[in-house]
């Protein structure tokens, strides 16, 4: 069966835009020689490909031998990104600075040493506007060869300055790297475990923050420094639910992109990411406008040219707009009008197949069978959440474990039990392994234990005994994890109340809302 995921050259021309596709055919008729007829008809049959399949490649296009195909598509893989270089050279700052670099180093090979000076001078200034310290260090460095190599007499003191100027760089760049990989670890062990568990597991998270780098740039004043900073504190903050301090890092880390709006273009990313956090941080306390101003100038956001015009940042900005309008639903009690996002996502997971990663898909699947669940589809959701428990992926352990209870209590409501009593154990054992059994779930299990055994008038009893049990809880930093995944107390009030469980949480946000407005 065809892969079209296997296949680099294949993703790399499928990603391209109309335009880009028209500047690489001029590019070749510019550049290419008759020899390179082979590689223009090599694109234009992957171009016309739904699914990469080389042996029908090569049974239509008789001209390109088997033999030749490896060289053919790692030249034509080469071309395309030549193409795509000088198309999009002036939007981005490092394919400015590199060709001014280029520009430098080939005006010192021609002898023209002061002339590659006034270059050098040019980018280190770019670089510096730019908060590009890596280029900027390239520069140091170009300039110290020069000045070492030849005598110039380009300034006073020369020697003095540039050894000042590298050890600044090497120190700022020592301090981001550092925070950076702070960052990635933090992120990685969220990524892998999900919120913190119990105190070991907070013991474990403490230590990035302990680390010495993050004393040492408490008075940071550097741009990325400022941001690696903060991002350590946020994904510290969310990992150990301490969901005030998480918000106030990721107000900070969007209002840096404010004192430095040339920086949204260059790192778009991070500035996608920080506002995600931030409607995220909205989301977990419960901070309706502010959740609602923020997704519209999320949604603003997006119409901008550095979003439509770039392929990365639109799939990015799908994803975490799509996750905040879900949580939107869920926030409101709109499960059921919730539903009608699910076919065009759906569409786009499939569109963006090759560029999602499993932990968001992931993410998808468990929002939609929570709507499923909160909208009383509860066949349905048990769809979706088999697509989790059946994905082999060794990342966010409490995902899959409480995939598996909201697939246990989708059963039962569903009054399959014949299958409880397996399930139980199942699911059990699973979050003990996984180590990821906290008290509420304990309770839960205890329940659902003797539930099925129980009668409708036992029933009520039991559902109030067990919401009384859980409502301390969700003031508890360690228990509200798994409030966030399942909320078990609106689920049991339906159930007390005998009403549907998305009535209940929408009679919820109605209250606070008028709460809020009084």
């Amino acid at each position: 069966m065809p892969n079209r995921s296997t296949d680099a050259l294949f993703q790399l021309i499928q990603s391209l835009e109309r335009s880009e596709k028209r500047n690489f055919k001029l590019f070749m008729t510019r550049n290419s020689a008759s020899s390179d007829l082979k590689v223009i008809q090599l694109f234009d049959a992957l171009e016309k490909m739904k699914l990469y399949d080389e042996e029908h490649l090569l049974l239509k296009n008789p001209a390109i031998q088997k033999q030749q195909l490896s060289n053919l598509k790692a030249h034509l893989y080469r071309e395309i990104l030549t193409s795509l270089r000088l198309l999009n050279q002036e939007e981005n700052i490092d394919l400015q600075l590199h060709e001014q670099l280029d520009f430098a180093r080939l005006l010192y090979n021609k002898g023209l040493y002061l002339q590659s000076l006034k270059i050098l001078d040019k980018v280190k200034d770019l670089a510096r506007a730019n908060n590009q310290l890596t280029y900027l260090l390239q520069v140091l460095f170009m300039e110290k060869k020069i000045e070492s190599l030849h005598i110039t007499r380009s300034m006073q003191d020369r020697a003095d300055r540039l050894s000042a100027e590298v050890e600044e760089v090497n120190c700022r760049l020592r301090l981001i790297s550092g925070l950076s990989n702070l960052s990635l670890q933090l992120y990685s062990w969220y990524i892998k475990n999900g919120h913190a568990r119990n105190e070991a597991d907070t013991a474990a998270v403490d230590i990035f923050l302990n680390h010495e780098i993050i004393q040492q740039s408490q008075d940071c004043k550097g741009f990325y420094e400022k941001l690696y900073l903060y991002q350590c504190h946020c994904w510290h903050a969310f990992i150990t639910q301490n969901f005030l301090l998480y918000y106030r890092y990721c107000q900070k880390w969007v209002d840096l992109f404010d004192t430095e709006p040339n920086m949204v273009e260059i790192e778009t990313a991070h500035y996608i990411k920080g506002l995600h956090n931030l409607m995220g941080a909205h989301f977990d306390l419960r901070n309706y406008h502010k959740f609602n101003d923020t997704i519209g100038l999320f949604e603003a956001f997006i119409q901008t040219p550095v979003i439509q015009h770039n392929q990365n940042n639109l799939i990015q900005t799908f994803v975490y707009l799509n996750i905040a309008r879900l949580n939107k639903h869920f926030m409101e009690g709109t499960f059921t009008k919730g539903l009608e996002l699910v076919p065009y996502i759906e569409e786009k997971l499939e569109e963006y197949e090759l560029y999602l990663d499993r932990h968001r898909v992931l993410v998808f699947y468990y929002k939609i069978a929570s709507l499923y669940f909160g909208s009383g589809n509860f066949d349905k959701s048990i769809d979706y959440l088999n697509k989790i428990i059946n994905l082999k992926v060794d990342l966010r352990t409490d995902l899959q474990c409480y995939a598996r209870l909201l697939h246990l209590i989708a059963h039962y409501e569903l009054g399959n039990f014949d299958l409880l009593e397996y399930l139980l154990k199942s699911v059990y054992r699973f979050m003990y392994k996984m180590q990821n059994l906290s008290t509420v779930e304990e309770e839960v299990f205890r329940f659902l234990r003797i539930s099925f055994r129980l009668s409708p008038r036992e029933l009520r009893p039991q559902f109030q005994m067990l919401r009384a049990a859980l409502q301390p809880l969700e003031k508890s930093r360690l228990e509200s994890r798994a409030f966030m995944y399942l909320d078990i107390i609106s689920w049991l009030e339906s159930k007390i109340n005998n009403q549907p469980v998305q009535n209940i949480i929408r009679q919820k946000y109605n209250d606070a809302k008028r709460k809020n407005e009084a």
